[in-house]
Order: C-alpha cells, then structure tokens, then sequence
C-alpha cells in the first residue's frame, strides 16, 4: 500500500491532499499536469478540544499561493461546510472561477457576501456538463448525499482520468427523484479510469446505507403524537429532509419558523432558486411565534450537534432571547453526532429532558440516515469505475486503511493503491504510481477576523490559563531613584479568590518584596527583574499550593 519516492517524472500527473486524509472535514485535493492546476473543494473543519477560542480550522495552501497564477478554477462537489467552509479564506489569498451546482455556489456566494468579497467568477454546471480547464476537462456527475445537487467530479487530463467521488451514497428512492448516476460512472469504467479517489467516511459499516425516505414515517408520527410545539435540530444543508418534515408538518396544519442563523440562510437561499417550496403563508417569523397555539408550530433550527451558540442548546439552557422549552415540546434532534461531539449533545439531550420536553433522537427512533456509502456501496462504485489505480480519501487513517483492504478484495494489486498523507504529491500516468515531494500543508486557525495569527504559542498559553489561572504582579518604579514607589500589587484571574486566601497573597506579595530589596531597580535591569519574579514567584507557589498559574510581572516608569 505504499509507492517508492522518486523524482518528479514528466508528463505526470500530481494529486495532494490539502485536507480530508487522516481526519473528517477540512476537504481539497489538488490536481496538477504540467503548468494546468485545479482543485477539488475547499472545506473547514471543527476546530480539536483543545484548540481553545478558534472558530475553524482550514487547509494551509501555502502550496497553491506559490502557484497562483497556474491555478485555472476550484470545483466544488457539493455545499457542505466540509467541503466549502474555507473558500472565503482560500479565495482572498488564490482567487479563481468556481465551479458548481446552483445550490452549492449560491451557498458560497452567500459566504462571499458576508465576507465582502467580490469578483470572483462563478460558473453554475448541471450533471454530465464538462468544462475546460487548460489541459483538464472535468465532467460533472450526479450523486445522492445528505445534500440536494451533490456531484462526482471525472477529471480528465493527457496523463488519464481520475475519478472523484464526492460523498455520496447509492439511494434508489431519493426524495428529489434524482439517483447516482451509475450509467455515467459504468460508462466512464468501460473508456478507461486511471485512478478512483473515493469517500471512506462509513466504509467500517456493512451493507447498505437506508434511504432518506425511511425516516418519512418517523416523522409522520411525530407529528401525529405531538400535542405541542415540535422542534427539529438538524444540519441546515439537509435540504431534502428539511422538505419532507416541512410537507408533514403542513399536512398537520403547523406553520413553520426558521430560527439559528445558518438556518435562516440555508432556507432563504434554497428557497430563492426552488430548491426548497414552502407555501408563504405557512412561513411565520420568530417574533410571531406567540401569535399562534402550540399545536400549530414547527421550529427548524440549528443544533444537532451540541454546539453551545446553536439555537437548540440556547432553547435548551434557556438561553434564547425568544424561544424557552417548555414541557409540551416535543423536540426532535436529527442528526448522527460527529465523532467528538458526543458528549455536548448528551448534555444538551439530559438539559431537555430537564426542561420536561419529549426527546426523540437517534437511539430511540430513525430520525437520521446518513449521506455517506457504506461497504456495498463502496464495492458498488468500484466495479463501475474499474480503477487502475485507487487512492482512499474522507476519513481517519483506519478508515482509509480498511477501503483499502476493502479495493484488495475485490482484487486490486495493492501496489496500486496509495493511502495519502496530507501534503504528500502522489504521481501517476497509464504506466507508473509513485510518491513525490512534500509540500507545506497543515490547519489554518480561524478566530474571528484573525487568519492564520493564532499559533501553537498563543494556543499553549491560552490552555495554561485555562487550567491554571493568571497572576499579574503590579509595581510602580521610580527610574531617576531606582526606588519601589507604590505596590507590588497581585491581581488573581481564575487562580483564587482573592477575598477567602489573603494569606496567600500577602505571602506572594512578600516574595516579590524580597526579589524587589535583593535586586538593582535600575531601568536596564528590568527585563532580568521581571524574570527573577516569575521564576521565583513559580517556584514558591507550586510549593506552597501546588499550582502553577501564568505569572505577568508589570513595572510602572513613575
């Protein structure tokens, strides 16, 4: 499963993943013949427990921001945060055309917008239509996910065809009607692939994945059963589950309310091109919500994952500056938890059934189906495309170890099959696969307007403070006498209260006076002062209490 290194040979074509190996999220790949690149999508990710404060991290493109020029266009498979949360980020330091659904890109241009950006071309294609990007001519192909107008991506260059799979999964009943395109996956199989690059997010689960209109009976009971408000957290992008609960809820004569800003965005835009059809005077706004009787309302909001500024968790905690949970809510959270959200969603889920309300979620009923292929899919997808080479992409490492085992048993030679590494150029043409350099890559932070300005020091100290506390130590100096004028004052954050341990301020206070009398206050000298008193200050509180908080020593020139 793995290629030897070596230089880089003419006429090849090079792919490096940017994102979405070894990890769920941060999604582009980078696919590069000659002087022609193009990318494959341009997603975030959640940012790890322990990257405290940090909105979102994003793929670091250092690579294409040396290439900008040779860069033709990003194409997009579909609308997920995963695969389209950076491009506001990516596009202000490598602008190019996108290229996309009609959905997916009037859910960039709306991130666009809010980060004042404008300029960039955008060219809406349907499934089967190609563009032309210099030597790359990239053919669009329909697939069913967990968002409407998702696609596969066929990239075809002098070197071969790749094939992109996108998420997806093989759904004969979706709810638009519209299923995967296998005659256009079998038919590019028959003219030649060189290499699949496939999703591996479910690829540990046996069998099929269940059809999105399993869940529409579930619902109906919910609707059915509920005597009070309903209010259904799910992801915003669902676009065709958000329809079908919204088409049960008309049947039982509810009006439907729109709260949580992703939301209210997704809503709007997909309702503005047709996308999602909700007739108008059943839409109510939230500040109407009091105009109608319990039984009459639905509430699509944000939240399915526990996230502590979503509408849910707000409603939850009581929170939310119009909505509280009251005991005749039946609240419905559709969605799987992401791996590492378990434990926010458990907790908002003990805070509802504090609230009195009845809970459905995944463990008690289908409320959820997911949108990726599961093994019989994924062997589907590979005896259509006929790969001469594979290469397993959208998952932690063991899942794309085991679609790697999975593409041997169905009788690959795994010296053609590459698992990637992120930043890692993998080469190939009709005749060799190989490994070539490695190019600069890793996770951008994202905190608020900040790009990239928070680091592994910044990160470090706000996690020192988070489990220790700071101490800042306040003194005024007299430059021209070298003498202490007033203080040394000891101001506690998140290391004690001050008013219950003042013995152990005034014996922190008396530390410093000692360092103060055994010391020249001298103006050259303070930078060493200042470091003598927090070695020293370090060393007598862990001692004394066995803490160790962040020390700021602050010098006044009176």
């Amino acid at each position: 499963m793995t290629a030897r290194v070596t230089n880089r040979p003419a006429g090849k074509l090079r792919i490096i993943s940017l994102g979405g190996v070894d990890e769920i999220g941060k999604n582009m790949t980078v696919f590069e013949y000659e002087d022609d690149i193009i990318v494959v999508d341009c997603g975030s990710i959640f940012p790890k427990e322990d990257m405290l404060g940090i909105d979102l991290v994003i793929p670091d493109v250092s690579y294409l921001v040396g290439k900008k020029k040779n860069v033709r266009g990003y194409l997009l498979t579909h609308g997920h945060e995963d695969h389209i949360g950076a491009t506001p980020y990516i596009l202000r330091q490598v602008p190019a055309p996108l290229y996309g659904t009609k959905l997916t890109l009037a859910l960039v241009d709306l991130k666009l917008k809010e980060h004042r950006i404008s300029g960039i071309p955008m060219q809406v294609v349907q499934p089967r239509d190609e563009v032309q990007l210099g030597k790359f001519t990239c053919k669009f192909i329909h697939v069913s996910h967990s968002i409407a107008e998702a696609c596969a991506i066929a990239i075809t260059c002098p070197a071969g065809t790749v094939v992109v799979s996108g998420d997806f999964k093989i759904d004969y009943t979706p709810i638009d009607g519209q299923v995967t395109d296998l005659q256009s996956l079998a038919e590019l199989g028959e003219k030649g692939v060189m290499c699949l690059l496939c999703e591996s997010t479910n690829v540990e689960r046996a069998g099929h994945t269940i059809s999105e209109r399993k869940i529409g009976q579930t619902f109906d009971n919910v609707f059915r059963d509920a005597e009070g408000r309903v209010i259904v957290a799910m992801f915003a992008s669902n676009i065709h589950r958000m329809q079908m609960v919204i088409d049960n809820a008309i049947n039982y004569g509810r009006r439907v309310c729109f709260i949580g800003r992703s939301m209210v965005n997704v809503s709007r835009v997909a309702m503005q091109i047709g996308e999602l059809r909700i007739p108008p005077e059943c839409l109510i706004e939230m500040d109407d919500l009091d105009q109608y009787p319990d039984q009459e309302i639905l509430v699509m909001t944000t939240g399915s994952q526990g996230e502590p500024m979503a509408g849910l968790t707000r409603m939850a905690y009581s929170e939310h500056r119009k909505l509280q949970i009251r005991q005749s809510d039946t609240v419905v959270i559709s969605a799987t938890p992401i791996p590492g959200n378990e434990k926010f969603i458990s907790r908002v889920i003990n805070q509802l059934y504090r609230c009195g309300a009845q809970v459905v979620y995944e463990a008690m009923a289908e409320v959820h189906v997911s949108g990726h292929a599961k093994q019989e899919e994924l062997k589907l997808m590979h005896a259509l495309v006929k790969p001469q080479y594979f290469i397993p992409v959208h998952g932690e490492y063991r899942m794309l170890w085991q679609h790697a085992v999975l593409a041997e048993s169905m009788g690959m030679d795994s010296r053609n099959i590459i698992i990637p590494e992120i930043g890692q150029v993998i080469e190939m043409n009709g005749s060799t696969l190989s490994l070539g350099e490695q190019v600069p890559t890793g996770g951008v932070l994202v905190d608020g307007l900040g790009v990239g300005d928070v680091g592994n020091v910044v990160l470090r100290d706000r996690k020192h403070l988070s489990q220790d506390g700071l101490i800042i130590v306040v003194m005024a100096i007299d430059r021209d006498e070298c003498k202490l004028v007033s203080g040394p004052d000891i101001i506690s954050r998140g290391f004690i209260y001050v008013r219950e341990n003042e013995d152990i301020i005034e014996s922190t206070r008396e530390v410093v006076r000692s360092i103060l009398a055994q010391n020249s206050l001298a103006g050259e000298n303070w930078p060493e002062l200042k470091n003598r008193i927090k070695d020293d200050l370090h060393r007598y509180i862990f001692e004394k209490i066995k803490r160790n908080p962040m020390i700021l020593p602050i010098i006044l020139d009176v």
